[in-house]
């Protein structure tokens, strides 16, 4: 499809939305921010609960897609994950329905299959169908976001891609990170196929960089037209020498979710 010209970026003052704020612009994106919070610099963002739907609706009419970041990003309690991730991510569907948005990228995450063991050896790469394992109730609010994403294609005809993002930041911090990295960079390949691609209907794509260690198959996200540049590799030798390697029945190495399955990060709100 044409590259939309309009992109409203839920969740933009958080550590993803800041970077996709910096970097989705290079593809020639005109970005309408959001998010609870006032972001600096930004004095045009739009500052709304994702609660309000009638913000909701005013920030969405006239975007030609939706880029959505917004809510918890680690776990918390189920009524927080609640409000925020899950009644949150309908109220969006529900706005863009409304003012006749036809393409979503949902920020899903690799939590969502958190409890998947991870390869080994000469085990073949996770397949992108493999049966949903949340590790958290966060990851439990991503595989809801991916159902609400395939009922809104369906009933609605409004096509998304869910990316299960891994860990997105400029430089892996741990060991297990060196398999489900992706640059900010390939962040910003990723969401510009997953905005352009024809035909998604509801597509759902692993999101990471070509890594060495990779765990998990990008066939769906190359087949958007995703073409990831980097590799975790050049960092692996000074964090392995830091950490040592991942450690056969320590169940924080063994799924795929890493220690959000044994002692998962709080938000801190």
């Amino acid at each position: 499809m044409p590259a939309p010209r309009t992109v409203l970026l839920t969740g933009a003052a958080g550590g993803l939305g800041t970077l996709m704020r910096g970097l989705l612009p290079r593809y020639g994106y005109e970005l309408r921010l959001l998010d609870l919070r006032p972001i600096e610099g930004e004095p045009d963002a739009i500052i709304a609960d994702l609660a309000d739907r009638e913000a909701l609706r005013e920030a969405v009419r006239g975007v030609d897609a939706i880029v959505h970041l917004a809510g918890i990003s680690l776990e918390s309690t189920f009524e927080k994950i609640l409000k925020a991730n899950i009644e949150g991510t309908y109220h969006l569907y529900e706005a863009a329905r409304e003012e006749g948005v036809h393409r979503v990228v949902f920020a899903s995450s690799n939590h969502a299959v958190g409890f998947a063991p991870r390869p080994r050896g000469d085990d073949p790469l996770i397949p992108i169908d493999i049966p949903r394992r949340p590790d958290t109730f966060y990851g439990l609010s991503k595989s809801f976001g991916e159902d609400l994403a395939q009922l809104y294609w369906d009933k609605h005809g409004l096509e998304t891609v869910s990316v299960r993002i891994g860990s997105c930041f400029p430089e892996p911090t741990s060991v297990r990170m060196l398999s489900v990295w992706m640059s900010p960079e390939d962040g910003a390949r990723l969401f510009h196929a997953a905005l352009t691609a024809e035909h998604v209907g509801h597509t759902v794509v692993y999101g990471s960089s070509a890594n060495t260690r990779l765990w998990w198959d990008l066939t769906t996200a190359r087949a958007l037209g995703y073409e990831p540049r980097d590799d975790s590799e050049p960092f692996a030798e000074k964090l392995v020498a830091e950490q040592g390697e991942l450690e056969e029945g320590n169940p924080a190495h063994e799924r795929l979710g890493g220690h959000f399955v044994t002692d998962p990060p709080i938000w801190p709100y």
